[in-house]
């Protein structure tokens, strides 16, 4: 998969609500009402990540997930990073 130059990276930045680009990869954050609804939302990103085969880095403390995406593989952001990026954010969307 080949490496996005920044301005490729800027481009398509525009088409995600909230995201940035931020050493080496992309990253966001979500708040949610509680604990509950941020770990089940994990959960269906969870199983979009292994249909792509493709696994964020990603923490959550109580109501807040942090996810960054890059493709190691590339040593950077990839067109793998923004597929998963707008998969992630179809589900936010959808709860």
């Amino acid at each position: 998969m080949k490496k996005l130059t920044k301005g490729e990276i800027e481009t398509r930045l525009q088409q995600l609500d909230g995201w940035e680009y931020a050493e080496g990869a992309l990253e966001t954050a979500f708040e949610f009402k509680n604990f509950k609804e941020a770990f089940s939302v994990m959960t269906r990103i969870a199983f979009e990540c292994e249909a792509q085969n493709h696994h964020p880095e990603w923490t959550n403390v109580y109501n807040t997930l942090q996810i960054r995406l890059n493709t190691h593989d590339a040593n950077g952001v990839t067109e793998k990073d923004f597929k998963l990026a707008k998969s992630i954010e179809d589900i936010i969307e959808s709860e």
